[in-house]
C-alpha cells in the first residue's frame, strides 16, 4: 500500500491558490506509487491522507491508522511506504499498529538505489547514505545482549549495550567508505584532467527521473545503455563519446535522475558524480513535456544544479516526449518559450536540431553572422526565435526600431536564419 499524507496548504496572504504553491497530492501520490513499483512492489492499494497537523507519534492521525490497519489485514498487506520522511519513533510505531513493514520517502529511495547501483562505485555512494540513513535509526531491542556491568558490587555501570556496539560499526563503516569514495573524487578528477588534454567538450545529461534521458543518450550515441519507463531505471554514470556535425568530437554523459525531495544524504553520497555535472561544457537539462507538474520537475533539476555548483554552466532546455503531445499543446509550448527544443527521443523527432543546437553553443561547426531583423516583421520574428534556440547569440542591440545580432550560427541552418533582403 502507498499512502501520501500530505498537509493541507493555505496560499500567503496576497497568494492565489494555485498549481504554483504546492504540487498537487494526486500528481505526488502517482510518483509515490511509480516508486514503489520501481523495485517490484505489487502496488495493490494507495490513497492520500490529508493532514491539518503533523502528529509526533504516528505522523498522521489516530482515525486514519485505525482506518487503514482494517485494509492492511484485510488485504494482507506486507509492506506500507509512507510518503513522507518519518522519524524512527512514528515507524516503528506505525509498524506496530498495521502489523507491516513501514518504508518512508528516503527508505524507499534507497532501497531503488541499492539494486541500480551496478558499479563499485555507485555501491560505495549507496552503502554510505543507506548507513547514515540506518544509523539514526536503531532501537533498543537487543537488551538481553548488553555486555555485563563493569566494577565490583553495585557500583559499576552497564557495560557497552548492542544499539551501542552497532552506532560504532556503523561509524568505523561509513568512515572506511568515505575515504574509499575520497579515492573515487581523485580518480574522476585525473580522468577529467585527461579528457581536458585530449580536448574534447563534455555534455552532460540531466533531468527528472523518467524524463527519457538514457533514451536520448542512446539516440545521440547509437549505444545500448538500459532505457526503461520506470524511475530511476539507470544511476551508474555514463560516458560514451559522440559525433557532431563537421567531424567535431564531444562526450556524453548521462548521470543519475534527479526529484523532489531528493534525499540530502543521497546528493552528498553522490557528489562524486554529480561533479561531472559541474565540470561539463554544456548540461542538457531533458524534460518531460507530456509530465503533468512539469514546472515543479524542472524546479527540483534546477534546485540540485545549484546545490552541486552547476548553476553557471551552460544549459539547454530539452523538451523530450513531444509526440505525446498534440499540435496545439506543441504551439503552445513554444509560444509559452520561443527558444524550447522539442524532440522525441523515442521517434528521432528534431533530435538533428538538438545536435545542431549542441554544436552550436560549443562553438563548434559554426558561422558567425552580424544579421539584423526588423521586429514588426512576422518573419524575421521567427528567424529571430530561430536564432535564439539554435545559435549562440553574442550580441543583441536594439536602434531606430531594428535588432541587430552577432551570433554563431550552425552552417546547416545559416540560409534559414538569414533575414530576407529588403
Amino acid at each position: 500500500m502507498v499512502v501520501g499524507p500530505y498537509r493541507r496548504r493555505r496560499p500567503a496572504k496576497g497568494q492565489s491558490l494555485t498549481a504554483d504553491v504546492e504540487r498537487a497530492p494526486e500528481a505526488r501520490l502517482e510518483e509515490a506509487v511509480g516508486l514503489a513499483r520501481a523495485i517490484e512492489l505489487d502496488v495493490i492499494a494507495s490513497g492520500i491522507a490529508p493532514l491539518s497537523e503533523i502528529r509526533p507519534a504516528t505522523y498522521i492521525g489516530k482515525g486514519k491508522v485505525d482506518e487503514l490497519a482494517g485494509v492492511i489485514k484485510g488485504e494482507e498487506i506486507g509492506v506500507v511506504v509512507m510518503d513522507c520522511a518519518l522519524s524512527p519513533v512514528q515507524q516503528r510505531n506505525l509498524e506496530k499498529a498495521w502489523g507491516a513493514k513501514v518504508l518512508d520517502r528516503t527508505g524507499l529511495i534507497l532501497e531503488i538505489f541499492g539494486r541500480r547501483a551496478r558499479t563499485r562505485e555507485g555501491s560505495l555512494q549507496v552503502e554510505h547514505a543507506h548507513l547514515t540513513y540506518q544509523k539514526g535509526r536503531l532501537v533498543r531491542t537487543w537488551t538481553h545482549l548488553e555486555r555485563q556491568r563493569g566494577g565490583f558490587g553495585f557500583l559499576g555501570g552497564p557495560g557497552e549495550t548492542q544499539i551501542e556496539s552497532d552506532r560504532r560499526m556503523i561509524s568505523e563503516r561509513i568512515a572506511k567508505i568515505e575515504r574509499e569514495l575520497e579515492g573515487v573524487k581523485r580518480t574522476r578528477k585525473l580522468h577529467r584532467d585527461s579528457r581536458k588534454r585530449v580536448p574534447y567538450p563534455v555534455v552532460a545529461l540531466v533531468g527528472y527521473t523518467n524524463a527519457g534521458k538514457s533514451t536520448l543518450f542512446n539516440r545521440l550515441t547509437r549505444s545500448g545503455v538500459m532505457a526503461a519507463d520506470m524511475l530511476f531505471a539507470t544511476l551508474d554514470p555514463t560516458l560514451r563519446a559522440i559525433t557532431l556535425p563537421h567531424g567535431a568530437k564531444a562526450i556524453l554523459s548521462d548521470t543519475v535522475g534527479f526529484i523532489s525531495d531528493l534525499p540530502t544524504m543521497l546528493v552528498a553520497a553522490f557528489r562524486a558524480t554529480l561533479e561531472e555535472v559541474a565540470e561539463a561544457d554544456l548540461v542538457l537539462h531533458v524534460i518531460d513535456a507530456a509530465a503533468s507538474d512539469r514546472e515543479r520537475r524542472i524546479a527540483a533539476v534546477r534546485a540540485v544544479l545549484e546545490e552541486v555548483g552547476a548553476s553557471d554552466v551552460a544549459l539547454i532546455e530539452v523538451y523530450n516526449k513531444c509526440d505525446r503531445l498534440t499540435g496545439d499543446e506543441q504551439r503552445r509550448l513554444q509560444e509559452q518559450d520561443p527558444e524550447t527544443l522539442c524532440v522525441s527521443a523515442l521517434t528521432g523527432d528534431s533530435v538533428d536540431e538538438l545536435v545542431d543546437t549542441m554544436a552550436a553553443r560549443l562553438g563548434l561547426d559554426v558561422q558567425r553572422l552580424n544579421l539584423t531583423f526588423d521586429p514588426d516583421d512576422e518573419g524575421d520574428r521567427e528567424r529571430m526565435a530561430r536564432l535564439y534556440r539554435h545559435a549562440r547569440v553574442l550580441t543583441h542591440e536594439a536602434r531606430d526600431g531594428r535588432v541587430s545580432i552577432v551570433a554563431d550560427v550552425p552552417r546547416r541552418l545559416v540560409a534559414r536564419i538569414q533575414p530576407v533582403a529588403r
